[in-house]
């Protein structure tokens, strides 16, 4: 009777440490995801290497700040060819004060040039239809957004952080 409860209590106590381990295994990966957008972020500030907040960044390359989802704080740009990298920790839609939808993607790209944001990769905008935004520019009170085709909106509903709202897909 005892090597039977022996052999009963080892299993149960193998399979509780599987799902303990596994547990833990799932926790590393959902770390690691929630940490690929900051990782090269944490590296620059290891080397000592300062980032300035995403709105900053914005701001001086004259795009609206409210652009990306508030919890987009993630970033790594590259000063000689402008590559922007944002990250975005899910999949969201975030919708404005002029009544437009944007959908991001867990990573943004795009080439950040004064007042624009060329060669956008990672957003969407609903024209009837979810359309791929490939380019953003701004110039005083407007900000226009290409995809397939240009539409012109008032910058002041881009100029406040707003969050996103979770979707299942891009």
């Amino acid at each position: 009777m005892d090597q039977i409860l022996n052999k009963v209590g080892s299993y149960w106590i193998g399979k509780r440490a599987n799902k303990e381990i596994n547990s833990v295994g799932d926790d590393i990966n959902s770390l690691q995801s929630n940490i690929e957008g900051g990782t090269k972020w944490l590296v620059n500030k290891l080397k000592g290497k300062m980032q300035k907040p995403l709105s900053d960044l914005l701001k001086e390359y004259d795009v609206p700040v409210g652009i990306f989802p508030r919890d987009a704080t993630n970033y790594e740009f590259n000063e000689e060819t402008r590559k922007l990298t944002v990250f975005i920790p899910s999949v969201c839609e975030v919708g404005y004060k002029d009544s437009s939808v944007l959908r991001f993607s867990t990573a943004v790209t795009g080439y950040l040039e004064k007042g624009k944001l060329v060669e956008i990769e990672g957003m969407k905008t609903k024209v009837m239809v979810w359309v791929k935004v490939t380019a953003i520019s701004s110039e005083k009170s407007k900000v226009h957004f290409t995809a397939g085709l240009k539409k012109t909106r008032s910058r002041e509903a881009y100029e406040v952080l707003r969050d996103g709202v979770a979707i299942e897909k891009f």
